[in-house]
């Protein structure tokens, strides 16, 4: 049989375990130009938390009762379509089936030969991807200006800070534990990081570590964090809304500050993105993360999870803190 997670339930505030279900399927035939694919990593991220809920977005809803999906590696099992060949391994944005058939578009072959597996779905793929793009395209960081980056020991914003050091950049992280600030420094080379659980004036403690104001803010959390770090930026400062997961679970739309006289007195851009917007820079995009990778100049860290069961745990656990990096299952 073949096992397949399902949208059970939409969650209210953080997501339960009871909000996904476990079913048995028949293993699927493939047909005419179609591939047999086997699970073998799956991405959980919080971007997944949004379409889980019925409302608007820039991609549209989970349905209740049907699969979730999100970006996998998979083995070809079989093929009966030319491009592809039985032990290719490809990644895509595919269904959390232990197997699935596919046509073949919007699959991408994979070299485990170049790098781990893993980081097609990292580095290499759409964290590496949001992490440049957003970086170079609205934050436009130059030699000698600070760079801060809330979310910052998780995937995107590993990966982002690295990318500001290599292009000159000062570069302050935002943390949740005291050992993930220390691995900002000591693995991914930040100038300083901040703990927000344990600081008690976050205002303060940005000012303190970015003596010279805030140019560039990537920011993957919102909320409280964004406020303080709003009130210490530059003029001309740019500020890349890439994600917000401090609210993702909140019943009702949060109240902060008002940021419009903040912007207007520092002539400061605030832009929100999809990686999507910039499909057309993905190569320049993967050339330039290969390049970095394979000289040794970037890095990242993995929490890799055991076991297809374990899929929704994974998933809870972004809102819990216990990635570090990016967040992977191992099939």
């Amino acid at each position: 049989m073949n096992k397949t997670i399902i949208l059970e339930k939409r969650p209210v505030g953080k997501p339960q375990l009871s909000d996904f279900k476990f079913t048995d399927t028949e293993l699927p035939q493939i047909g005419a130009n179609e591939v047999l694919l086997k699970t073998s990593l799956v991405s959980v991220d919080p971007y997944l938390r949004g379409r889980m809920s019925d409302a608007k977005s820039y991609s549209a809803p989970f349905q209740l009762q049907q699969p979730i999906s999100s970006g996998i590696v998979a083995e070809v099992m079989e093929s009966n379509n030319a491009a592809y060949t039985k032990g290719d391994y490809v990644s895509g944005l595919l269904e959390w089936k232990e197997f699935q058939k596919s046509e073949g578009k919007g699959l991408l072959k994979v070299d485990a030969a170049k790098a781990p597996l893993s980081a097609y779905l990292g580095v290499l793929g759409m964290t590496g991807l949001t992490a440049y793009l957003g970086l170079t395209e609205i934050g436009k960081p130059k030699k000698g200006e600070t760079l801060v980056v809330s979310g910052a020991a998780g995937a995107v914003g590993s990966v982002v800070g690295q990318i500001g050091k290599l292009l000159g950049c000062r570069v302050v992280g935002i943390a949740g534990a005291d050992e993930k600030a220390e691995m900002l420094k000591a693995k991914y080379g930040f100038d300083a990081a901040i703990n927000y659980t344990t600081t008690s004036n976050m205002r303060e403690a940005i000012a303190t570590a970015c003596p010279n104001g805030v140019d560039v803010y990537f920011d993957n959390v919102g909320g409280e964090i964004t406020d303080s770090v709003l009130a210490n930026i530059n003029q001309l400062a740019r500020i890349i809304i890439c994600g917000s997961i401090s609210v993702y679970n909140e019943t009702s739309v949060p109240m902060g500050p008002r940021v419009e006289t903040t912007l207007i007195k520092n002539s400061a851009l605030m832009q929100g993105f999809i990686v999507s917007n910039y499909a057309a820079k993905f190569p320049e995009a993967i050339s330039q993360l290969s390049s970095w990778l394979q000289a040794g100049n970037l890095t990242y860290s993995e929490t890799i999870i055991d076991g297809f069961d374990q899929i929704p745990q994974a998933f809870i656990g972004l809102f819990e803190g216990k990635n570090n990096g990016k967040m992977i299952v191992k099939i």
